[in-house]
C-alpha cells in the first residue's frame, strides 16, 4: 500500500451526508415527516456541507420516502449548504425541481444482476433512461451527481471487474454528471482492492470527480476511506449513526457512520468543518425516531463515557449526603 504509507493525506475532506435518504430508506419503521424534517434541520446545524435529504422514487418501491416533496419543502435550508435528492426518472426529476431541489443524483450498479434487482433494467437501459434526466436537470441549473453501486462486489454475482467502474465513471461524466460516488454496497471491499480500483479510475478522471461510499459490513470502511484519501479523493459519503443498508443487497449493514469518519479525520488533523458534538446530538435524535440503537462506534463510546460520568457523579452526591 505505497500510497498510504507515503502519508499523502489531505488537509481537508468533505462529508456528504446520506443518512436522511440512504439511511432511512432501509428502516422497517416509517418515520413521520415532521421527524425527518427535524432530523435534517439538526444536521444543517452541524457544519456539514452536503446532505442528501430524500428520494423522488415511486412510493411503491420505497414507501419510507413517500413524503419526498413534503420533506423538501419543509426543511429550513441553510445558506451555502447543499441539499440533494435521488431521482430515478423524468417524473422524479420534475417532482424534485418542483420541490426546489438544486442538486439531484442518479444511480445504477456495476453488476447487471444487482441493477436489474434494484431498478428493473439492464445497465445499458438505465444509462439510456438517464438521458431524460441528466441534461434536462442541468438545463434547469440543477447539478447532477451519480452513484455506482456494487463496485467492489455484488451479492448475486460475486466479484466485479474493476474496469466496469472506469467504464461507467467515464460514461457518466460524458453525460454531464459532475461527480461519481463509487459504492461498496455490501461492505466487502478491502484496502488493497480499493487502491486497485482507484488506480484505474483516477488514471482517467481527476479525484475531485470521484467520491467514496463504503458500507461497514465487515468493519473495513474507515480503512478503505484512508486509502482513498491518500490517493487524493476527498469526498466521503456517510450516514449519521451508521444508518442504512440496501434492500436489494441481502446482509448488507449500514453505511459508514458519519461520527466515526469525522472523529477519525479530526484526530489526524484533517478538517471537515463539522461540529462533532452537534453531530452526536443529531444521531441521538434520529435513534429515538427510528426506535433502535445505531451502530456508530463513536456514538456508542460517547454514550458509554457519559453514562460512566453520570454514575460517578451520582456516587459523589450519595457520599456527600
Amino acid at each position: 500500500m505505497s500510497s498510504f504509507l507515503n502519508g499523502r493525506l489531505p488537509r481537508r475532506a468533505t462529508i456528504y451526508e446520506v443518512g436522511p435518504r440512504d439511511g432511512l430508506q432501509n428502516e422497517s419503521r416509517t418515520i413521520p415527516t415532521a421527524d425527518k424534517i427535524a432530523f435534517i434541520d439538526a444536521l444543517s446545524e452541524t457544519g456539514l456541507q452536503a446532505i442528501e435529504i430524500t428520494s423522488f422514487v415511486n412510493p411503491k418501491w420505497i414507501p419510507q420516502l413517500a413524503d419526498a416533496s413534503e420533506v423538501s419543502r419543509g426543511i429550513r435550508r441553510r445558506p451555502g449548504l447543499l441539499y440533494s435528492a435521488l431521482v430515478p426518472n423524468r417524473k422524479g426529476l420534475d417532482a424534485a425541481l418542483a420541490a426546489g431541489m438544486t442538486e439531484i443524483a442518479v444511480f445504477l450498479s456495476a453488476s447487471e444482476t444487482h441493477n436489474r434487482k434494484n431498478v428493473n433494467k439492464s445497465i445499458s437501459e438505465t444509462l439510456a433512461a438517464f438521458e431524460e434526466v441528466i441534461e434536462p436537470a442541468r438545463a434547469e441549473g440543477c447539478r447532477v451527481r451519480a452513484y455506482v453501486s456494487t463496485v467492489y462486489g455484488c451479492p448475486y454475482e460475486g466479484d466485479v471487474d474493476p474496469r466496469k467502474a472506469v467504464e461507467l465513471t467515464l460514461t457518466l461524466r460524458q453525460m454531464g454528471v459532475y461527480q461519481v460516488s463509487l459504492g461498496d454496497t455490501i461492505g466487502v471491499a478491502n484496502p488493497v482492492q480499493v487502491e486497485r480500483v482507484l488506480d484505474l479510475v483516477l488514471a482517467q478522471v481527476p479525484p475531485e470527480q470521484v467520491a467514496l461510499h463504503f458500507h461497514d459490513t465487515r468493519g473495513a470502511a474507515l480503512a478503505n476511506c484512508l486509502v482513498g484519501l491518500s490517493m487524493g479523493v476527498t469526498t466521503i459519503d456517510s450516514a449519521t449513526g451508521g444508518l442504512g443498508g440496501c434492500p436489494y443487497a441481502p446482509g448488507a449493514s449500514g453505511n459508514l457512520a458519519t461520527e466515526d469518519i469525522v472523529a477519525a479525520l479530526h484526530s489526524m488533523g484533517i478538517e471537515t468543518g463539522i461540529d462533532l458534538d452537534r453531530l452526536v446530538a443529531a444521531s441521538q435524535q434520529i435513534a429515538a425516531f427510528v426506535g433502535h440503537e445505531l451502530p456508530s462506534k463513536y456514538l456508542k463510546a460517547h454514550i458509554g463515557a457519559r453514562t460512566r460520568a453520570d454514575t460517578r457523579a451520582d456516587k459523589g452526591r450519595a457520599q456527600q449526603a
